[in-house]
């Protein structure tokens, strides 16, 4: 049985002897075991982390740059064996995963653009003979905390940046899909990377309530659901560290009457169902606005039926399973809470069988219409191929509903009208808005981040906002006086 374990300071590592079991989504057996790493793990990998700093802040921006490129061709190579790693132990289609590390490898395209990046601001004689002038530095130890829906993307988000920004990074990824955080390390030791800079910790709640309450990490970098992004937010804080927390979503995709209805069905189709609803990007509401309701909700459920679910393993899948049976039921008690409390169930994915996957983690597309906002299925984030339409009146109707929700993730708007699509940009309180795009994730170059209970913190990640995170301030004023001295001064200095 193949076990995952640490990697600190460049090598394959562990102390520990508690395991975690790692099971194939689309048959429900197990595949592997991870080490869920203990205080002398945890102490190991600071110890590495902070020596490795040392002499990794002091290298110079275009160095670091260099290596980056050479990691970036890395992935590139090995792109094919990262998606199969995070399909086997994610369940996710191989197409779905290829994309997902493009998506993470644009980060890194990014940050090889560091010695740009980092350039400060000069200001030549602010005061008579005075400059000043600005520098971005790095933290120290930063730390990552990843989920398991985007297993090679989202770590991507936080390391690159961190790490070319000068500081050294503690992964601690997903216990149920963590192989593809140690590969990504792998490749990076073999760019040419320190050893020491970057180590990725396995572990559970123990692990990370070690990494938050310690001295020595300066920042904590976070995705995963609200409540836990809450806890690690005040955690962090508690403990003097700068924290980017990103929580869970609920995200509405608006109709309109007058959008082209063929391009927002197809729309909605892979935003709700893609990937099996495990994104924080997913859409899991649809806001059908007049008339359009019955035509929306038609089409939707047409084509919904023509979903292929099937394991990653076969080349015409469009959707695979979701993470675990423990999920898998959370998802269905969910579906019967929707009919419970009066929602529509117009398609009911519980019925799905797979002929040789029947212990898989199956669940298929589920469609429900006339949802309220007081329903459960409404309020709360299920995380997973299920969608609900809500009718709303009027447009006024319909952005209310997108602002008074709790989370503030990720929305879109599909119409023709260009003035509907401009009041709703401006005044939507969302963080991430599309406009006839159903999942308007930024690009590398943007920021990816969220509002209200979907972000804790003060900045997005990766973009600029991620080399703000990462790096501190400093401002110097200098003066290089004349040998005759004046004496002192008691008043504040002015031109």
């Amino acid at each position: 049985m193949n076990k995952v374990l640490n990697f600190i300071d460049g090598d394959i590592s562990n102390s520990s002897n508690r395991y975690q079991n790692i099971y194939d989504p689309s048959t429900g057996e197990k595949i592997s075991e991870v080490v869920l790493s203990n205080s002398f793990d945890f102490n190991k990998a600071i110890e590495s982390s902070n020596n490795a700093f040392k002499e990794w802040s002091n290298v110079t921006p275009l160095k670091r740059s260099r290596i980056l490129s050479n990691y970036k061709i890395l992935i590139e190579k090995n792109l094919e064996n990262l998606a199969k790693i995070i399909s086997l132990e994610h369940g996710k289609t191989l197409d779905d995963a290829k994309g997902s590390v493009i998506r993470g490898l644009e980060v890194v395209e990014f940050a090889c653009g560091i010695p740009h990046l980092l350039k400060g601001e000069f200001s030549q004689n602010v005061g008579t003979g005075i400059d000043s002038w600005s520098v971005r530095q790095p933290l120290g130890i930063s730390a990552g905390i990843t989920p398991f829906n985007f297993p090679a993307m989202v770590p991507m988000w936080m390391y690159p940046i961190a790490i070319a920004c000068g500081n050294s990074f503690i992964l601690k990824p997903s216990e149920k899909n963590p192989t593809c955080s140690i590969k990504l390390a792998e490749l990076f030791s073999e760019a040419g990377l320190p050893d020491g800079v970057l180590n990725v910790l396995n572990g559970d709640k123990e692990i990370v309530n070690l990494i938050l309450n310690s001295k020595i990490i300066s920042s904590v970098s976070f995705v995963g659901s609200t409540p836990i992004a809450k806890y690690v937010y005040e955690t962090s804080a508690k403990n003097g560290k700068r924290v980017q927390a990103l929580g869970g979503a609920k995200n509405h995709l608006i109709v309109m009457p007058d959008a082209n209805l063929d391009q927002a069905v197809d729309g909605i189709m892979g935003a709700a169902y893609g990937s099996a609803g495990e994104r924080c990007m997913a859409v899991s509401v649809a806001v059908a606005v007049g008339d359009i309701g019955d035509k929306l909700v038609d089409q939707i459920n047409n084509k919904a039926q023509s979903i292929k679910v099937a394991p990653w393993t076969n080349s015409e899948s469009e959707m695979g399973p979701v993470i675990s049976k423990e999920h898998k039921q959370k998802i269905e008690k969910y579906i019967s809470k929707g009919e419970e409390e009066g929602a529509n169930l117009i398609l009911d994915g519980r019925k799905i069988k797979i002929q040789g996957y029947e212990k898989g983690n199956f669940i298929g597309p589920t469609l429900f219409d006339n949802v309220s906002k007081e329903m459960t299925i409404y309020k709360e984030e299920i995380f997973g191929p299920v969608l609900s339409v809500v009718r709303a009146k009027s447009y006024e109707e319909a952005i209310n509903l997108v602002n008074t929700h709790a989370f503030g993730n990720g929305t879109s708007i599909y119409t023709s009208d260009g003035e509907v699509a401009n009041h709703f940009t401006t005044n939507c309180k969302i963080g991430m808005v599309g406009v006839n795009v159903p999942i308007p994730v930024p690009m590398a170059f943007h920021s990816f981040g969220g509002w209200k209970q979907s972000l804790f913190g003060d900045h997005a990640m990766h973009g600029m906002e991620g080399v703000r995170f990462y790096t501190k301030l400093k401002t110097t004023t200098s003066r290089w006086p004349k040998s005759i001295q004046k004496g002192p001064e008691f008043k504040m200095p002015t031109n």
